[in-house]
C-alpha cells in the first residue's frame, strides 16, 4: 500500500469523524419533565415544550434545559409581628413552576437560584403583610387556610413578569415563641371559659323563663279542667236528683226508696266475722224491723 492510499484512508476517516461529530451536535433530545431552550450566540432562539428529538444548527446553536415540573422552595424560619404587636415564629414553603421559559430566562437569566431569591423576598413580604394585619388570637384560632388564602391574594400576579407561577404557599409552623407560649394559651383558655360561662348563664336564664311559662300554663289548664269537672259533677247530681224525683213521685215509692237505702246501709255495716249489730231505737234502720 503506497503513501497516497494511506493518506486517502486517513482523509476518509477524518471526514467520517467530522460528519459524526456534526451529526451528534445537530440533534438533541427534550425529556417529558423539561423545557428545551435553543440559544444562538447567547440569545433565545427557540423553546421546545414537548418531548422529542429535535435538530439545531451545529456549532452555532447550543441547547440548555429548564425544569418543567413543580418545584418546592422552603423559606427560612423567621419571626413575624401580628397586628397587636406580638411575635410569632413562621416556617413556610412555596410550590412553584416555570410557566414561561423565555420570560424566565430574560428576567432571571434562567437561574433557579435567582428565582428562589425572588420567591423568598416576595412571598415573605406577602406573609408578613397578611400576618401583620391579623391579631395573634385570630391567627391561632383560625388556622383553617384563611392565612394562606390571603397570602395568595396578596401575591396576585406579581410573579408573571418573571415567567413564574406560584401554585401554593403553605405554613408548616405559625406559632408562638416558646418563652411566652404557655402564658398566651392560658389567657386564651381563660377567655374561652369566661365566654362559655356567659353562654351557660344566658341559657340557664332562658331555660328558667321557659319552665316558669310552662308551669303557669299547666296551672291554668288544671284550674280550667277542675272547674269544668265541678260543673259536670254538679250537672250530673242535678240530673240524678231530677231522675229520682220523677221515679219516686208518690209516698209509696218514696218509702220504698228509703227502705232500699236503709237495707244497703245495713248491708254495708255487716262486714267481717262479727255479724251482731246494735242499733238505737230511734235509728232509721231499726225502724225497718218494727
Amino acid at each position: 500500500m503506497n503513501a497516497r492510499k494511506i493518506l486517502s484512508w486517513i482523509g476518509i476517516g477524518v471526514l467520517a469523524l467530522v460528519l459524526l461529530i456534526v451529526g451528534f451536535s445537530s440533534f438533541y433530545v427534550v425529556q417529558q419533565n423539561e423545557y428545551g431552550v435553543v440559544l444562538e450566540f447567547g440569545a433565545v432562539k427557540d423553546i421546545k415544550t414537548e418531548p422529542g428529538l429535535y435538530f439545531k444548527a451545529p456549532f452555532v446553536q447550543s441547547v440548555t434545559t429548564l425544569p418543567k415540573t413543580v418545584l418546592l422552595y422552603d423559606l427560612p424560619i423567621s419571626d413575624v409581628i401580628t397586628a397587636d404587636k406580638h411575635s410569632m415564629v413562621l416556617d413556610s414553603f412555596t410550590m412553584w413552576r416555570i410557566s414561561d421559559p423565555r420570560l424566565f430566562i430574560e428576567s432571571l437569566s434562567g437561574s433557579l437560584s435567582n428565582a428562589e431569591s425572588r420567591i423568598n423576598a416576595n412571598v415573605y413580604n406577602a406573609l408578613k403583610t397578611v400576618i401583620s394585619s391579623q391579631n395573634q388570637e385570630a391567627i391561632i384560632s383560625g388556622r383553617d387556610g384563611l392565612i394562606v388564602s390571603l397570602v395568595m391574594q396578596n401575591i396576585g400576579s406579581s410573579f408573571d413578569r418573571y415567567g413564574i407561577e406560584i401554585l401554593a404557599v403553605e405554613t408548616k409552623t405559625l406559632d408562638l415563641p416558646d418563652d411566652n407560649k404557655d402564658a398566651v394559651y392560658t389567657r386564651m383558655i381563660s377567655e374561652r371559659n369566661n365566654i362559655a360561662a356567659s353562654y351557660t348563664a344566658e341559657g340557664n336564664a332562658d331555660a328558667k323563663q321557659i319552665r316558669n311559662a310552662a308551669d303557669r300554663e299547666v296551672e291554668i289548664i288544671l284550674s280550667e279542667a277542675q272547674a269544668k269537672a265541678e260543673t259536670v259533677r254538679a250537672e250530673g247530681d242535678a240530673e240524678y236528683m231530677r231522675i229520682l224525683s220523677e221515679i219516686y213521685d208518690t209516698d209509696e215509692e218514696a218509702d220504698f226508696y228509703t227502705f232500699m237505702i236503709a237495707i244497703d246501709a245495713l248491708k254495708s255495716s255487716m262486714t267481717g266475722e262479727q255479724k251482731t249489730l246494735i242499733l238505737d231505737a230511734d235509728s232509721p234502720i231499726a225502724k225497718l224491723f218494727y
